[in-house]
């Protein structure tokens, strides 16, 4: 199967962006995606940037797989193709972007930024603006964001945060003189409100019922502030991306997966999910069936044994932290992947992975797989990480570079095994992780679309007897 499975893209797009964090991208990213899925449309959701949790609410939203677009840890020749994969047969695609418009990765430019994707979209911008502290002035600074960057088009703006209907008419009549046209307005409303943690929202896993809702009180409340017709022809004015739409088969070189007959079957790698690890892109198990494997997922704070015949096991992130109790407790589980461990069996983790598989976490066992212990700290480690691996492990091979992002408030003591997982190269040299045995385990966040040959080598290591 080739990875060329289209040469240009036309699905109607946009990429709806702020100046800062905070000014309500999310509600009104979401909200869209919501509006527009309730007029029947297919519509694609999409993320800039590392964010596993806002992707949760966009699956809500449209009913699709929430996918994130990362120039910094996939490069950006990967975005158009990433998008692609995810547009494909899509009325309509929303991207969200990320912090302020052009704030992308720290000393790296505008890379990463949520421009610098839409430039790479050919999309129009929706800027979302916090208007409840201003009214003439939102003209200045729309101003300020129009001009910047010729090549990023900001074809419309939605005033978010309005006080009342006088407010409302001293910020349209500013932006009369901006030439910048408003697409809508939203009123201040509590009942759009999501709890935040570490700087992002609760996942939806930990959160299901509560999360429709808010999901169903933007989509409304974006319904009737915004021109939804009018958001619709700016989206259909974005110009054709001419690029393959990315594949995962295709991305692993058009040669049969590894995933060779064992005892009759394809090798059963088991996916950890449910409210404790929420943290995964979806490639990664697109990417693992493409190498041959049966990808299983499973949900740690309820099963007490791994999916029959596991011979992999993939751990991503989340918020162990919160369910360390519940996690504890299931010491039957506990026990299967000390046991696969012992046995040499490929296991890959990241962040709450590392966690899950330390001796403790705030003092309560956990996996006892690595002779390290975590807990909670005050401290908010948190940006993207240029990263080489240091040692052969069943997911990278020593040399092996890749970029990542880390994020967590939490230590594991030591924070390195003897023989470390990766080498940071920036912001600061240090080595990090564990690999052990068959075990990779680190705070590295990465995307394996970036070197799909990570999964294809955890593969062949699941199906080597």
């Amino acid at each position: 199967m080739s990875s060329l499975v289209s040469s240009s893209v036309s699905v109607p797009r946009l990429v709806v962006a702020a100046p800062s964090s905070g000014s309500g991208k999310t509600t009104v990213a979401t909200g869209l995606m919501a509006a527009f899925a309730a007029r029947g449309l297919a519509v694609s959701p999409h993320k800039v940037g590392p964010d596993y949790i806002d992707p949760g609410y966009h699956a809500l939203a449209t009913g699709r797989v929430g996918r994130n677009l990362d120039a910094y840890m996939c490069g950006p020749a990967s975005v158009g193709p990433l998008f692609a994969h995810g547009a494909s047969g899509c009325d309509l695609a929303v991207v969200e972007g990320v912090m302020g418009m052009f704030d992308g990765a720290g000393g790296e430019g505008e890379l990463a930024s949520t421009a610098h994707v839409a430039k790479l979209l050919r999309a129009p911008v929706v800027l979302v603006v916090d208007a409840s502290s201003q009214s003439r002035s939102v003209a200045a600074l729309v101003h300020g964001f129009v001009s910047w960057d010729p090549e990023v088009r900001v074809g419309g703006v939605i005033l978010n945060k309005v006080a009342s209907d006088r407010h409302e008419a001293l910020l349209r009549e500013a932006m009369e003189s901006a030439g910048v046209p408003v697409l809508g307005v939203l009123r201040r409303t509590p009942q759009v409100d999501t709890p935040s943690r570490h700087l992002g929202l609760v996942p939806v896993a930990e959160r299901r019922a509560a999360a429709v809702d808010a999901v169903a009180a933007m989509g409304a409340q974006v319904a009737e502030g915004c021109d939804l017709d009018a958001v619709m022809a700016l989206a259909r004015s974005a110009g054709v991306l001419s690029c393959a739409a990315w594949d995962a088969a295709g991305a692993l070189g058009d040669v049969p997966g590894p995933g060779a007959p064992v005892r009759g079957g394809k090798p059963v790698v088991a996916l950890a999910g449910g409210p404790a690890f929420t943290f995964s892109y979806a490639e990664h198990a697109e990417l693992l069936a493409a190498a041959g494997a049966e990808v299983v997922t499973f949900d740690p704070l309820r099963d007490e044994g791994l999916p029959e015949g596991s011979r992999g096991l993939v751990v991503g992130g989340g918020f162990p932290e919160m369910y360390a109790a519940e996690l504890s407790a299931n010491e039957p589980l506990r026990k299967a992947v000390a046991e696969l461990a012992l046995s040499g069996a490929p296991i890959a983790a990241e962040c709450a992975g590392l966690l899950y598989l330390c001796r403790e976490l705030d003092g309560r066992p956990m996996c006892g797989v690595l002779d390290a212990s975590a807990r909670m700290s005050e401290r908010l480690t948190l940006g993207y990480r240029d990263a080489v691996a240091v040692s052969d492990s069943a997911l990278a091979a020593a040399g092996t570079r890749m970029r990542g992002h880390e994020f967590h408030r939490t230590v594991v003591e030591p924070g390195a095994g003897t023989a470390p997982a990766w080498g940071m190269r920036s912001p600061q040299r240090r080595v990090e992780g564990f690999v052990q045995g068959g075990v990779h385990a680190s705070y590295l966040h990465t995307h394996w679309a970036a070197e799909p040959g990570v999964a294809r080598r955890f593969v062949e290591r699941c199906a080597t007897p």
